[in-house]
């Protein structure tokens, strides 16, 4: 049977399952009448948080404004409030994201997590990713959808997706803006953006500079980040909007250390200084989307194409060059059958890519014999089908599915040998949500997940040579069940989950120079608790108006083996059992100042080995945040971080058994010492 024969029927049944058997389905007339406020392809931020709240799973909203008035380099800065979301920094923007045990033991890039930018994909084609296109000073929201919950964007892997959404000038809080910054370890970033809105014509745009000496030894960055976007309203029912970003990484890498060097001696790794290891990375993104609104229904189609550059010295010096490219139509209706409202999603995605990789004998960061030549090549069909049903006034009832072929292929060209496989598969989903009042629901569902193995886990490093290992796809079943409410100035949201898994995506390293080889699990448990809430404790305290507020975080991950033959039921190495935020802001009236201690707390550090023998310590660190507004357009704001400048480990690799003979324990990244920032940012 041919790939799109297959696809087809999967199609057809995707389209069964969305919409229940009543009858003969109506779909009535959209009647659209004068000049529709703001933007057909760019919602405003209120109408995309209501959107997503409108799901009935662990969905999360985070508006730009929560970290406007901090300084904001990495993911972890906007994301570090948002339970279940797992973020630590390395160095620089190098980060390990994890959502649910997603990539859990990956100590390298992205993987199980699909990035979006404006419902566009960051990842690369075979599922990788980096973070270095989201330019936090230039995000005006991100919405957080864990696992199966993020299907409205046919995504359906272990984590979900998270959608970093970029300003436009009708979203925009401050028309044009500039921010300046400095710090400690030589940091200091310039940043601003411009925006205008003319006619049927709306543009912005926005760019940053950031350089830092590094805390580490051989930690230098350089940063240098552009987003933009234009606009046109051809008419009342359809908008076009185009999207161009560009991106140049200079990353110097101080490598991973021993436990006992990563508290005391936090220097680089030597393997680090000898190879001059580095990340450097040129990426062009472009990027459209266009929305016509129908007498039934409206159509988004997204596409998009990025070309990426890599040059990477660590074990070998690794050379690529990669494109990606992509399209995505979706169809959202409105309708009412048998006197109940419901909606209905309908999408598809096709993106594939090329990437060129070559590596080299590394001469102390330059290129000496060629050592791999081959080209990647990876493709992806993807039909997908989300369904929401009112059944009561305050009763919904969710259905979907997506179905899936990934292609991966290989040709090595100094030998000749292809390798390829492909992978399919269709992801069910079932839900149900229950909304006693307006802000208050309790919701449940059931998701099916599907991971794909990319090029990093299928070409594994054996004597300095790619050899492709035939991964199976990691598979899941997650029940979920939580609230989520606001209530005079309170709020809470608090979500259980249970991941069945067969064949998770596990890594362990030989040796730290060299990316870690990657198998598949037999039967293993991600389950856990993510809880966020805030109090209002006091208002009025000082001034008419001002409002003291506490809110803590909690996400405790409970990831074990099941009966393994090797690892028993042992803990699965790589991430914390517990991880806690709390946050006490006292607010000035008006928003003109604020003051706020922060304090992060882990009881017990991450295992390192999959034996349970080695883990890194624990800590609690305290910071301090605060701003105040000097002038109508002009804030000045200070970040302390690590006050106490607590020695801690804030990432590790994996490794089989710490105790055997021969192991390798130096997997470990030290966290950043004391710091400051301070920033100013003008609005004009």
């Amino acid at each position: 049977m041919s790939t799109l024969s297959r696809v087809t029927r999967r199609a057809l049944l995707l389209a069964v399952i969305a919409v229940p058997a009543f009858g003969q389905v109506t779909l009535p007339d959209l009647v659209i009448t004068g000049q529709a406020p703001g933007s057909l392809t760019a919602p405003s931020v209120s109408e995309q948080r209501e959107a997503l709240e409108r799901s009935p799973a662990a969905t999360h909203f985070v508006d730009g404004e929560a970290f406007a008035n901090r300084y904001a380099f990495t993911l972890r800065d906007m994301l570090a409030d948002t339970p279940g979301v797992f973020v630590q920094s390395r160095y620089g923007q190098e980060l390990r994201l994890s959502i649910r045990g997603s990539g859990i033991a990956r100590g390298f890039h992205l993987r199980g997590v699909e990035v979006l930018q404006d419902g566009v994909p960051v990842n690369l084609a075979d599922g990788s990713g980096d973070f270095y296109q989201i330019d936090p000073s230039a995000v005006r929201a991100a919405a957080v959808y864990p696992g199966g919950n993020a299907l409205t964007f046919g995504s359906s892997t272990l984590g979900g997706a998270i959608n970093f959404i970029t300003p436009t000038a009708h979203t925009v809080t401050e028309a044009n803006s500039l921010r300046i910054e400095g710090g400690t370890y030589g940091t200091g970033r310039l940043s601003g953006q411009v925006s205008a809105a003319f006619g049927e014509w709306d543009a912005l745009a926005a760019g940053s500079v950031t350089h830092s000496d590094g805390w580490r030894q051989h930690s230098r960055s350089q940063y240098e980040q552009f987003n933009a976007n234009l606009g046109y309203r051809l008419n009342d029912r359809v908008e076009t909007r185009f999207y161009a970003g560009a991106y140049i990484v200079r990353q110097q890498l101080p490598g991973s250390l021993t436990l006992a060097d990563a508290l005391n001696r936090p220097q680089a790794a030597a393997a680090a200084l000898s190879g001059n290891q580095a990340r450097n990375v040129w990426a062009e993104r472009f990027a459209n989307r266009t929305t016509i609104r129908l007498d039934a229904g409206q159509v988004d189609v997204d596409s998009w194409i990025t070309h990426k550059q890599l040059y990477h010295p660590i074990f070998q010096a690794i050379d690529q060059d990669g494109l990606t490219w992509g399209i995505a139509p979706r169809w959202t209706q409105r309708y009412e059958i048998a006197g109940l409202q419901g909606e209905l999603v309908l999408g598809g995605r096709y993106f594939a890519g090329t990437n060129d990789a070559l590596q080299y004998v590394n001469l102390r960061g330059s290129r000496g014999a060629l050592t791999a030549n081959g080209v990647q090549r990876a493709q992806n069909y993807e039909v997908f089908a989300e369904n929401r049903l009112w059944l009561l006034p305050g009763l919904a009832l969710v259905t979907g599915a997506k179905a899936l072929r990934n292609e991966r292929d290989y040709e090595n060209r100094l030998t000749g040998q292809r390798f390829g496989r492909a992978y399919e598969g269709l992801n069910p989903k079932l839900g149900i949500l229950w909304q006693p009042r307006p802000q208050v629901q309790v919701f449940a569902n059931i998701t099916r997940s599907q991971d794909v193995p990319d090029f990093s886990d299928q070409l594994q490093t054996v004597n300095n040579r790619p050899f492709w290992v035939p991964l199976q796809a990691q598979r899941a079943w997650t029940v979920e069940a939580g609230t989520r409410g606001r209530y005079e100035g309170h709020g809470w949201d608090l979500t259980l989950f249970r991941s069945t898994i067969r064949g998770q995506l596990l890594q362990f390293t030989v040796d730290p120079s060299i990316p870690a080889s990657t198998f598949n699990a037999g039967a293993t448990v991600n389950q856990g608790v993510e809880f966020a809430g805030h109090l209002d404790l006091a208002r009025g305290a000082l001034a008419a108006g001002d409002r003291i507020t506490l809110r803590q975080s909690w996400t405790w991950n409970d990831f074990r083996f099941r009966s393994d033959r090797q690892y028993g039921n042992n803990r699965i190495a790589g991430l914390p059992p517990h991880v806690l935020r709390t946050t006490l802001t006292y607010a000035a009236p008006e928003g003109r100042g604020f003051v706020s201690p922060v304090l992060d707390w882990v009881p017990e550090g991450a295992w390192a080995d999959y034996a349970n023998t080695l883990r890194a310590n624990r800590y609690f660190k305290l910071g301090l945040e605060a701003g105040v507004r000097v002038a109508p357009n002009l804030f000045v704001f200070l970040d302390v971080r690590n006050l106490t400048n607590k020695r801690f480990v804030s990432d590790l690799g994996t490794i089989q058994n710490a105790r055997a003979e021969g192991a390798n324990t130096a997997v470990f990244y030290p966290g950043e010492g004391r710091s400051l920032y301070m920033g100013v940012r003008m609005s004009f």
